[in-house]
């Protein structure tokens, strides 16, 4: 109870600046606390997220509760249930604080109707897309943790924006019924945090099949924070310099290089590899998105198009109406193409372990110059390249922060590894960060 009320405290406080939170839920927040010390009172522990105060993205079912996914349109919208994510973090004792805002319908851009999150480092930067308010609530201490949707980057650019730790798990791993839906065979659920660690904690108690999404994989769900000090000696970490430094911002390089030498120094063999191509992937990203996402909106788009953003570049409008001019044959090539990316990547990962990488080729993006890159379609596809191709693979990512640029911004780096790996991304991870500090470091203290 008292490190609930500790965080509502400072929601009050903080939060009418940075707008991370669509709704906060002191009173849902406080019976589960007490529920939290009573059971540990009782002697029944649930686990490592027992009595922690977490919030989810406002895209997440929540029973009574308002789930807009950051579209007026849906402002009125209440569920009866919660989605299966929801359930199974209450189930493991944790503590929802409310729900967290984010760009209109999980897409690119916010509604023009709502307060935008701001990035707690320097308002006038990026937070992130679409998991906006996760990576800022994280970051600012509103939360402990949060839970974040990644559809072509969306867990990974607010994390690095926001300087903190976002796990991306495989798709399937983690239930997507309850939560509203972008793109859904793009779509991955997974838990934002500050340290990889906590993301290991959080995976496992969200983590497994479940019947109301057919779509879940059954694989069995380890405990992934159980080999959490085995350290990186020995492991495979790939890295391809073309790839991970060309057309990529200076700071970020530097810091990618300092990534790889503090895993080397810890006993990872580095080895130079060649990621396949994934031009064709990146292109295609917003066409098979945009198809998906007017199936998805197809009651309300285009009959209450008015109720939507305008239709432009980096809105879900605009994204809706270039998937309504692809084609099948379009839409096939995306498919083999999107087959060809993934086996040749499955086929890396029979060398190494790892995959190290760029979050974002940009360091110091502001409001505006992201506002701009929606404008540029060649400069939104570079910006895309680390984020988009493992989307369509569907591989599980870590994002870690890694240093500061000159001006103060977070900088970041992405681990990728095999399908159902995450034990190893979060292992590793940790070790990265048993090494440095940079996810120590806080805004707004």
């Amino acid at each position: 109870m008292e490190l609930t009320d500790a965080l509502l405290d400072r929601i009050a406080q903080v939060d009418p600046t940075l707008h991370a939170y669509a709704t906060v839920t002191p009173e849902v927040a406080r019976t589960q606390a007490r529920r939290a010390d009573k059971d540990l009172a009782e002697g029944r522990d649930r686990g490592p997220l027992h009595g922690i105060p977490i919030a989810v993205k406002d895209i997440c079912n929540t029973a009574g509760i308002v789930t807009a996914a950051g579209m007026p349109i849906h402002a009125s919208h209440v569920p009866d249930f919660d989605a299966t994510v929801v359930k199974r973090l209450a189930d493991a004792g944790a503590v929802l604080l409310g729900k967290l805002q984010l760009t209109e319908g999980a897409f690119a851009k916010h509604h023009p109707g709502i307060a935008v999150p701001r990035n707690p480092w320097h308002a006038a930067y990026y937070a992130g897309a679409s998991s906006s308010g996760s990576g800022v609530a994280t970051a600012a201490g509103l939360a402990f943790g949060a839970i974040g949707s990644d559809t072509g980057g969306s867990i990974r650019f607010p994390a690095a924006a926001n300087g903190i730790t976002g796990l991306k798990p495989t798709w399937g791993r983690v239930s997507r019924h309850g939560v509203f839906p972008l793109a859904p065979s793009l779509d991955h659920i997974g838990p934002m945090t500050r340290s990889a660690a906590d993301a290991g904690a959080m995976l496992g108690a969200i983590a497994g099949h479940d019947p109301s999404d057919p779509t879940t994989l059954v694989a069995p769900v380890p405990d992934y924070l159980a080999d959490l000090d085995k350290g990186v000696r020995g492991l495979r970490v790939g890295i391809d310099l073309s790839y991970a430094e060309d057309g990529v911002d200076a700071d970020i390089v530097g810091a990618l290089r300092d990534a790889r030498r503090v895993l080397e120094d810890q006993g990872a063999v580095i080895r130079d590899v060649r990621v396949p191509d994934h031009d064709a992937v990146t292109a295609a990203w917003g066409s098979l998105a945009g198809v998906e996402t007017g199936i998805v909106h197809a009651a309300t788009y285009p009959a209450r198009s008015s109720d939507y953003g305008p239709p432009a570049s980096g809105t879900i409008a605009g994204l809706i109406e270039h998937g309504r001019t692809v084609t099948a044959i379009d839409l096939m090539n995306i498919h083999y193409a999107r087959l060809a990316f993934g086996g040749a990547l499955a086929a890396l990962f029979r060398d190494i372990d790892l995959l190290l990488i760029p979050t974002q080729p940009l360091a110091d993006f502001t409001v505006a110059r992201e506002a701009a890159l929606f404008t540029q379609p060649d400069e939104l596809g570079a910006f895309l390249r680390f984020a988009a191709p493992f989307d369509m693979s569907g591989s599980p990512t870590l994002t870690l922060p890694c240093g500061f640029t000159a001006r103060g911004l977070p900088l970041s780096f992405q681990l990728v590894s095999r399908h159902l790996d995450e034990a190893l991304l979060v292992r590793a991870g940790h070790a990265y960060q048993q090494a440095t500090d940079w996810h120590r470091k806080q805004p707004l203290r």
